[in-house]
This record gives C-alpha cells, structure tokens and sequence, in this order.
C-alpha cells in the first residue's frame, strides 16, 4: 500500500543525480553531475514540487477550497500551482503582474495555465509591486469573489517551501562537494543549503539582476528554520541583463550543451546555472578534485517562439 500522503501526486524521488563527462570541467580535475529535479513530475518539475507540497497539504488540512498566488505572464510558478490545483482537484487563482489587454491572446504558459482551471486576474504593475501590503492583498482577495483561498507568494517562497526544499539537500549529503542552483526568490537556496551536511556548501546563480536576494534569502531562513546557515553564497555576475534575457552568447552556449549531452536546456533558469558553473570552472574558483552538482529545477518550455525573450514574468 503506498505511503504516499493523499495531498501528493506520485513523484519520482528521490531524483536521480547523474555524472557527466565535460572537458571544459574535467582539465580542472571537476567533476559535474546533474540532480535531475526536473524529472520529479511532469507537470510539477524541479523546485516547483518540493515549494509546492507543505503548503499544499497545509491548504487541504485548512480547509481551503482554493489556491491563490502571483507571478508574471511567463511564470513557471503559476503553471506549476494551476497543475497541482488540477491534481488535486482544487481550485486555483493566478494574480498575473500586467495588463490584460497586452496579454491577449494567451501565451503559451498563462494558455496552459487556464486549461488546467486557473482563473486569471490581471495586475496593473503598481498595484502588483504593493501586493503584499495588507490591505493592498485584502482588495486583490475581495476582488476574485473567492472565499478564504489559501495565499502561496511569488515564487511560492515561504516558510513552508523552505521547509520542503531542505530535502535536496538532504538527498545531496555524502555525495557532492558544492550544490548549485538557479536563483529567483531565492527559496530553493534557503532550504538546499539547510539541508546539506558540515562542509558542503550551496551556491546561488541569481537570474534577476538588483543585488537583493541575499538579505530576503537570510529572512527566509530566519523565518523557516530559526536562524540564516553560512554554508551558501551567490554569485550574482550572470543574469544576463535581466528575467528571461537569453542574448545570443548564453543561446549559443545552451545550443552547444544540448549538442553535447543530448540535454534540453531551459534558457530562464538552468541555461544561466550552466553557464555560471562553466565559467567558474575555467575561472579555477573550484579546486581540482571538486564535485559539483547543478540542480536542473526546470524544463525545457518547447520551441524557441514560445520562449520570453524580455523581462516580463515572474519567479
């Protein structure tokens, strides 16, 4: 009989950790593997899962007919709590940064979030960056018409998420030296380098630009587990200019790894990991004899013309 909780779907954990042969880590004596998040759950991959499941059982045990979050018009987040809300048969709400009218018709992401049975509600951008004032959020709660949803933030970085992603790096103890992951609200992060053993470190690539994570990184932790750990830093050098900015020198880099490894590379998150790794690597920030894990927390959204390819969406 499966132990699995019945606010869960079935996933694929832990995920697998594989070892690949790259001379560009391998003349430095580095040796990269990949822990492959994205293989978690078809319609929850990556860190969208291990954010998603405590609030989710926390939202079935209240009671809560509905989930309600926010993010962009390209947010792997949103697409991620409209799937889970599909699985479990709950409603969901996406509060989209932007004006509808612009977003008309449907991009490909907020498409697949309203066939999965997300109602949209559009945000003119001042009203969004105010979204966490009280009586701000007590306006956008009246104006759905939903009844007591239960409030995921951006990103879905809370306590709870935080709490859930310590796991990674519990499943990682023993078996890396540096674990690496794309940053955006910085949930990931907090709880990875939480959960990692005495003398493994955890290391953040920022994908947004501002210099702000580490401060709201340490909040998170203060909140979820008592105190900040000092096992992490970021390495905020290779945002590429913003959100979603995929210039040609980071595109033609994810094409030359996809033809190495025969791995698609999701250009938001995991193409500007890779990179970072890469050039940290050539740089000789990792002494020879290093393992050093990316964590792929996302895949690959399709072909090129469904991509964003300016700063319009959210964690």
């Amino acid at each position: 009989m499966s132990t699995t909780p019945p606010t869960r779907p079935r996933t694929r954990l832990p995920s697998p950790l594989e070892e690949l042969r790259d001379d560009r880590f391998a003349r430095h004596g580095v040796t990269l593997t990949l822990k492959r998040d994205d293989l978690i759950h078809p319609d929850l991959p990556g860190n969208k899962y291990r954010k998603l499941f405590l609030n989710l059982d926390a939202a079935v045990a209240a009671g809560h007919e509905a989930l309600l979050t926010f993010g962009g018009a390209y947010s792997n987040h949103l697409r991620a709590t409209a799937a889970a809300g599909r699985l479990l048969g709950m409603g969901t709400i996406g509060m989209v940064r932007g004006d509808e009218l612009a977003n008309r018709p449907l991009n490909p992401s907020l498409a697949q979030c309203a066939a999965d049975g997300m109602r949209l509600h559009f945000i003119d951008r001042s009203t969004y960056r105010r979204k966490t004032d009280p009586e701000v959020l007590a306006a956008l709660l009246r104006a759905t018409g939903a009844r007591n949803p239960y409030v995921i933030p951006e990103g879905g970085s809370n306590s709870l998420a935080v709490q859930g992603c310590t796991a990674l790096g519990e499943e990682l103890r023993g078996r890396t030296h540096t674990a690496a992951v794309a940053c955006g609200t910085g949930g990931t992060l907090a709880g990875l380098a939480a959960g990692l053993a005495p003398g493994q470190r955890a290391l953040g690539i920022p994908v947004l630009k501002g210099g702000f994570l580490g401060p709201e990184i340490r909040a998170l932790q203060q909140r979820a587990l008592g105190a900040p750990t000092a096992n992490w830093q970021l390495d905020e050098r290779f945002h590429f200019g913003g959100y979603a900015r995929t210039p040609p020198e980071l595109t033609s880099f994810a094409n030359d790894f996809e033809d190495r490894h025969g791995l698609p590379v999701e250009r938001v998150y995991v193409a500007k990991l890779l990179y970072a790794l890469t050039a940290l690597s050539e740089e000789g920030a990792f002494a020879p004899g290093t393992r050093v894990t990316a964590v792929i927390t996302a895949t690959d959204p399709g072909p090129p013309a469904a991509r964003p390819s300016q700063s319009s969406t959210s964690r």
